[in-house]
């Protein structure tokens, strides 16, 4: 493995738009990737996980969801947000409002139809615009606060960053993407992947929670070391 020569590596991620940790862990990421610059050709493909299946489509408010769903006061939900914001801001990435007007409540919502359209963003447009899509759907939960589970929402994401709005429409009720979102979520359970996010090197190694650059360099390193010592 030279300079000249990068090593390809193949990082799926299962992850959740509504997840906090999962766009820090993809900032850590970012920041990973390019101190491996000419050391590595990273391929990054997202995979669905759904952190709340069953969510209506009114959806809820976060900081009741948080209290309801794990049992927190409301002083010990805003110390989490504040470790969040904490995390967040040492990655490189801010959830505070950035939309017009005054901030609207945020929510939780059903994440269902958005991990169609990041399906169909990969099958249809490749990793690269899937991983596009990914960030756009991240700022418009967390920094716009827009809903997610809008279907006009999603298709407005999509056009943002170029992709056909009609298209993204479609997508959201095709049922071939809804049972390949099935099928993936299967999948991560399969591998006991019970929280997000998770990233699996070259499919024979997977990092749980969001961790420092140094740690995913190190691990992708050593998945890379392993594949090259078994080829001698």
């Amino acid at each position: 493995m030279t300079a000249s020569t990068p090593a390809k590596v193949t990082l799926d991620i299962w992850s959740d738009v509504m997840c906090p940790w999962c766009v820090i862990g993809l900032k850590q990421l970012d920041k990973a990737l390019a101190g491996m610059a000419g050391e590595v050709d990273a391929t990054v493909r997202f995979h669905p996980f759904e952190l709340n299946p069953d969510m209506p489509e009114e959806g809820e408010e976060q900081s009741a969801h948080i209290q309801r769903k794990y049992g927190r006061t409301p002083e010990q939900s805003a110390g989490v947000r504040e470790t969040l914001k904490g995390a967040a801001e040492r990655a490189g990435y801010s959830f505070d409002y950035t939309g017009e007007g005054e901030a609207p409540p945020a929510m939780m919502w059903n994440t269902r139809m958005a991990h169609r359209l990041l399906t169909w963003a990969l099958r249809d447009y490749g990793p690269g615009r899937q991983v596009d899509l990914k960030r756009a759907l991240f700022d418009a939960h967390f920094k716009a606060r827009r809903n997610v589970s809008d279907p006009e929402v999603l298709a407005e994401v999509a056009e943002a960053i170029g992709l056909p709005r009609l298209n993204a429409l479609q997508a959201l009720i095709d049922p071939q993407l809804d049972a390949i979102v099935t099928t993936e979520e299967r999948q991560a359970w399969d591998w006991n992947v019970t929280g997000v996010p998770a990233v699996v090197i070259n499919g024979k190694l997977i990092v749980p929670g969001a961790q420092e650059p140094q740690v995913y360099a190190d691990l992708i390193r050593k998945v890379l070391a392993r594949e090259a010592a078994g080829k001698a």
